[in-house]
Parts: C-alpha cells; sequence; structure tokens
C-alpha cells in the first residue's frame, strides 16, 4: 500500500475518533442583566433561608415555608395556635437595581391566634438588612414591605401597599413617616391569583404595580432611626438604603406563591 493510500485511509479514521470523543461541558453562564431568573424553582426552597420570631435564622418552626404541588407555601398546618412566630424567608443575594415579580393568592382560613390586621395579610420585604444581623425575637427586618392584602369578600382592599417596619421614603418631596400607605390598586377577593411586579431603582426610584398597573411609587427609603436598632444599622451602613435583602413573609394566615422571579437591571 502507498503512502497516499495510507494517508487516504487515515483522514476518516481520525475525523471518527475526533466525533465520538466527549465533549466537555460547558459551565451555564450566569444572568445577565436583562434576563428574567426564577428565584423560586417550584421543586424546593434552595436559596431561600427562612427566620422565624423566637427561633434561629435557618430555623423553619412547623414546617411553615415549603414546596407542595410547585407551589411556594406559607402553611400553619402545624400549627395549634399562632403566639407571635411572624417569619420571613431571605432570598440568598443582596439586590438593588431590579425588577422582582411574584404571583400570590389567598388561602384558607387565618390560623387561631392570629392578630386581626394580619387576616389575609402576607408581604414581601425589599431593601431590608441582613437577616444575620436580626435579633432572636426580631418580630420583622429593617425594610421596606409591599403589603399583600386580600379582600375579605367586600369593601375595598387595596393591595402592593407601603409599610415600613424601621424605615421612612420620601413621596412628592415629602418624608413619609406613616406605618403604612395605601396604593391605588383595585380589591382581590377570594383565592384569585394576582400579579405584583416591584421595580427598584436603589434609592432613587421605587414602584409598586398590580396587574400592569403602577399603584405606587417613592424614593430615598432610609432608616428611620427612632429606635436602637435602627440607630445601629444607620451607624454601620449609614441612613440611605441602596438596596438590601428581599423576604416573602408569614404573618399567620395561609397564602401561596407559584412564581417568584427576577429581572436584574443594569444599571
Amino acid at each position: 500500500m502507498t503512502k497516499l493510500s495510507c494517508s487516504l485511509l487515515a483522514a476518516p479514521l481520525a475525523l471518527a475518533v475526533w466525533l465520538l470523543a466527549p465533549v466537555p461541558a460547558r459551565a451555564e453562564a450566569p444572568p445577565r442583566p436583562g434576563q428574567w431568573v426564577q428565584l423560586f424553582n417550584g421543586t424546593n426552597l434552595d436559596g431561600w433561608t427562612p427566620k422565624i420570631t423566637g427561633y434561629p435564622l435557618g430555623t423553619n418552626f412547623a414546617n411553615t415555608f415549603r414546596v407542595e404541588e410547585g407551589l411556594l407555601k406559607v402553611s400553619y398546618s402545624g400549627y395549634t395556635n399562632f403566639t407571635g412566630q411572624f417569619g420571613h424567608l431571605f432570598w440568598k443575594d443582596k439586590l438593588s437595581n431590579y425588577v422582582l415579580r411574584v404571583e400570590y393568592r389567598f388561602v384558607g382560613q387565618q390560623t387561631p391566634g392570629g392578630p386581626g390586621w394580619a387576616f389575609r395579610n402576607s408581604g414581601v420585604m425589599i431593601h431590608g438588612e441582613d437577616p444575620r444581623g436580626m435579633d432572636l425575637n426580631q418580630d420583622f427586618p429593617a425594610s421596606i414591605e409591599v403589603q399583600l392584602l386580600g379582600g375579605s369578600g367586600e369593601g375595598k382592599r387595596t393591595t402592593a401597599n407601603l409599610c415600613t417596619p424601621g424605615t421612612d421614603v420620601v413621596m412628592g418631596e415629602k418624608l413619609v413617616t406613616a406605618h403604612c400607605t395605601d396604593s391605588t390598586s383595585k380589591t382581590y377577593h377570594g383565592d384569585q391569583w394576582v400579579t405584583v411586579q416591584i421595580e427598584a431603582h436603589g434609592s432613587k426610584l421605587i414602584k409598586h404595580v398590580v396587574e400592569g398597573e403602577t399603584v405606587l411609587s417613592y424614593s430615598l427609603p432610609q432608616f428611620e432611626g427612632r429606635d436602637a436598632h435602627t440607630k445601629q444599622l444607620i451607624q454601620s451602613q449609614g441612613k440611605i438604603i441602596e438596596g438590601g435583602s428581599i423576604s416573602l413573609q408569614s404573618e399567620s394566615h395561609p397564602v401561596e406563591f407559584r412564581k417568584v422571579e427576577l429581572l436584574k437591571l443594569d444599571e
């Protein structure tokens, strides 16, 4: 056999070996600004950590936060009575410029012992403090609360309101120190799914959007400094809040989330 014949036979063989060789797996690229990221994977609570009043960070008392039927549920089936076990389920990352979107609904009856104001009441906390710095018996993180409320079946009860545990905001160039401010949303009775979107641009602007309609906006979230805890936060990180933790609340009424997703903004 000639050298030319050997070369002609060797070329296809080399090609076959190259095609059959294992291809190294490529690492999945991290999410970029402009890409929606699912913070709830529909299977488990990976990336989330509970902090419930009276219990150390990471202790999920009575399995309050759980995943069932592909839903992230705040459930009280393990409670005999609610005695102030206010809870927050914290996402792992600190965030500043983003759009956060949740789809939620209230279900069932309020747990016995829950306060009247907590009927069909939950929330998404944003620009919050680091949960590692919370006191064992602290009820709520210093944060901005996008308050989620369900209707009672009659009358008006807006959702995506603003509440400010340990914080203040500015609306129309005026410092707002009231604990809660109502939005202009519709009332959502029953167990229907509601979509709330939170658009945060650091401290410059925060908007609450319900079913595509902007219902509240404000700026310059800041620690109030009217108690020892928030004074300490001001000393350690400054008064104006540029970003922070996000968390989902448990306040004694069962609530379900079927979507929690994040769009990072390139700012």
